[in-house]
């Protein structure tokens, strides 16, 4: 634990770690739930009602919303920007330069990555961005500096490697783009 700046009514394990760095800690909005060995670094700013589950990581020059679900290993790997309403299922994992909309859903074990040469070359990382009302499946993985337009649908296993227009499907691997079925149109609710 920590001096974090946290809201009234806070429920933070005692084993949470939320880190200090150069006399600065994170900032917490109202009413959050912090399980048991979740880290969050010292810039990291977080609005209400912020729920994690057991392990997840959120790291440096973070910006998340209001109620928002950060599940167990689920990891936020520095200089994103979550909105609010979004959930992270289990084992989500969101690399740096990410950038996320309101009401998004990510699946258990979503991968979205940043880097199109993993070793090979030196280049600019550029995490995907994801445009409000998004659903990511299960074992989804989304491509560096990829787009998915509002209220698009990603099928559990996809593999994403090009820009999802609004309101389409992308399935298969590598994903082709489908129209949305009536029943998966409009915006997420919770």
């Amino acid at each position: 634990m920590s001096d974090a700046a946290l809201g009234p009514d806070a429920d933070v394990a005692a084993d949470a770690t939320l880190r200090e760095t150069d006399g600065r800690s994170p900032t917490i909005g109202r009413n959050p739930t912090i399980r048991s060995g979740t880290v969050v670094y010292a810039d990291v700013e977080i609005g209400d009602q912020f729920t994690t589950g057991h392990g997840a990581l959120v790291r440096e020059a973070t910006t998340i919303g209001d109620d928002v679900l950060v599940g167990t290993h689920a990891v936020v790997d520095g200089h994103c920007t979550v909105g609010d309403e979004v959930t992270l299922q289990t084992g989500v994992y969101l690399p740096q330069h990410t950038t996320v909309g309101d009401r998004v859903f990510f699946g258990p074990h979503a991968v979205l990555t940043n880097d199109p040469y993993p070793l090979r070359t030196a280049t600019d990382l550029a995490g995907p961005t994801v445009q409000d009302d998004v659903s990511v499946g299960a074992n989804a993985t989304i491509l560096p500096d990829v787009t998915l337009g509002e209220r698009a649908f990603v099928a559990a296993n996809a593999v994403v490697t090009e820009d999802v227009p609004p309101e389409t499907m992308a399935v298969g691997a590598p994903a082709v783009h489908e129209p949305l079925p009536d029943d998966l149109a409009g915006r997420n609710d919770k």
